[in-house]
């Protein structure tokens, strides 16, 4: 596999905010999203066996493990990789863009989904596979960028088209200001949770290595 980096640090997004959390970074992603975080992962990396790639997890003493990108999915062998980790007792979270079905990776213990449905501002919504909503459990989580009104009408839309049995996240792409999201949300009364990056209130957007 191509792995961009290893890393251990505090997780930022979604249900496991503020957890320690190891992150396998893999190289490469089929997107370019407008407001990408991570460009530097598009191409640069190392090849990497999996029993390296566990090996360089294990000096971190940390049993959470999020493989994220780039796009997972894009790597053959990644379904591979997660069924080590969980057999070494592992919890796994993958983050994937949406564009990829995730019906070959449901149904594992001790591995949740957490998959990004793009919006407009992204320029990748008509990439998305609609069909992945329904796929996730309840266990998994369901996460929406958000910069402008535009998306948040998007998202409420999708949301209630497609009635999603996981947690729903509302992030505000950096920058921008998260208390007209947060009152969209109150007006609406939309059973979602507004997802703030801690990693980058703490940090800044420095790579947390």
């Amino acid at each position: 596999m191509k792995i961009n980096e290893i890393f251990y640090s505090l997780q930022g997004e979604g249900k496991n905010t503020g957890l320690p959390t190891v992150f396998i970074r893999v190289t490469g992603c089929n997107l370019r999203c407008s407001f990408c975080d991570t460009k530097y992962a598009y191409y640069t990396g190392k090849e990497l066996e999996i029993p390296e790639i566990i090996e360089k997890t294990k000096k971190y003493n940390c049993k959470n493990i999020c493989i994220t990108g780039g796009e997972p999915l894009l790597q053959k062998n990644v379904t591979i990789l997660i069924d080590k980790l969980i057999e070494k007792n592992y919890n796994v979270c993958l983050e994937t863009n949406g564009s990829y079905s995730i019906k070959n990776i449901l149904d594992k213990n001790n591995l949740m989904i957490s998959l990004d449905i793009k919006c407009p501002s992204s320029n990748m919504q008509d990439k998305m596979d609609y069909n992945n909503i329904q796929l996730l459990k309840e266990k998994d989580q369901l996460k929406f960028i958000i910069k402008n009104k535009k998306d948040y009408n998007y998202a409420k839309k999708i949301i209630e088209k497609h009635k999603p049995k996981c947690t729903v996240y509302l992030q505000p792409v950096w920058g921008t200001d998260p208390r007209k999201i947060a009152e969209w949300i109150k007006k609406d009364c939309l059973n979602v949770r507004l997802g703030l990056q801690l990693h980058k209130i703490i940090w800044g957007e420095k790579r947390r290595k």
